[in-house]
């Protein structure tokens, strides 16, 4: 930190200073000719009055002020960015800025959205374009005592209550009915597959890693280790994996998979 940027601070900080003091100047003479006006409005008839040209330039005065004050805010918060170190890696700050909106004789600060507000707003506007797409669901069927993982397609998401609505169009052999059944879920119980026709989009899992897929030629998910497709060469390229409590003769077969029905395994999943 270099005695130079130091001083460059300290001396920004007087001239906001100043400005705040002649903001403070402007307004006591602003409330004056608010409170003469008030008690003789007539006054603004006799003949050579100035109150109103008066009064328009004080509000132009105070509009420069207020701009003045926030082109020498901005140029602070850049000078301490410059100073202040870094934050931890991988978790950049986020700074609040304020834009100065002036009202009248009045300022109010508008609070800008931070990056967090952002990304919030992005991700429910994600979800809610899942509407049509297929997805993997954590839902509990009727008679059954666990929850269980099933494609499901999406019939509508909620923003504010943040719940999918949820259709499951093969339902097991074991449910009662034959129709398909609809679920409202949380998000937490739903996860996005990768795009079909979006490779990009789909996670390279490495040989050994535990993923959640679904079972060739039903629509049901269920834990499973990958044998092959860490290293695929495209990605396009199908996994084969070995499915938990699919013993044959003793062993586990290996299966083929395409890469968009493969997801990654839920913390603390359980199944």
């Amino acid at each position: 930190m270099s005695s130079p940027d130091i001083a460059a601070i300290v001396e920004s900080s007087k001239d906001l200073d100043r400005v705040r003091k002649d903001q403070e100047d402007v307004l006591v003479e602003i409330n004056k000719l608010h409170k003469k006006l008030q008690n003789t409005p007539e006054v603004v008839e006799k003949p050579g009055d100035s109150s109103l040209a008066r009064l328009k330039v004080l509000y132009t005065q105070a509009k420069d002020l207020s701009d003045n004050e926030a082109n020498i805010s901005s140029m602070l918060i850049n000078q301490l960015d410059t100073l202040l170190p870094p934050g931890p890696q991988g978790q950049p700050r986020r700074r609040i800025g304020f834009t100065y909106v002036t009202e009248g004789n009045e300022q109010k600060r508008k609070r800008v959205k931070t990056e967090s507000d952002i990304s919030r707003r992005n991700q429910l506007e994600y979800l809610a374009s899942l509407k049509g797409e297929q997805v993997a669901a954590r839902v509990t069927p009727r008679n059954a005592d666990k929850d269980e993982w099933f494609v499901v397609k999406v019939i509508h998401f909620d923003k504010e209550s943040k719940e999918f609505e949820v259709l499951d169009e093969e339902p097991g052999d074991d449910e009662e009915g034959s129709g398909p059944r609809q679920y409202k879920l949380p998000m937490g119980n739903i996860i996005p597959f990768p795009k079909s026709n979006d490779p990009s989009s789909a996670q390279d899992f490495p040989p050994g890693k535990h993923v959640l897929a679904v079972y060739p030629g039903t629509t049901a998910l269920y834990k499973a280790t990958v044998v092959h497709g860490g290293h695929r060469r495209r990605k396009t390229d199908d996994y084969v994996l070995e499915f938990d409590d699919d013993e044959e003769d003793g062993s586990l077969p290996q299966r083929t998979v395409p890469f968009h029905k493969v997801v990654d395994l839920p913390e603390g999943h359980r199944q």
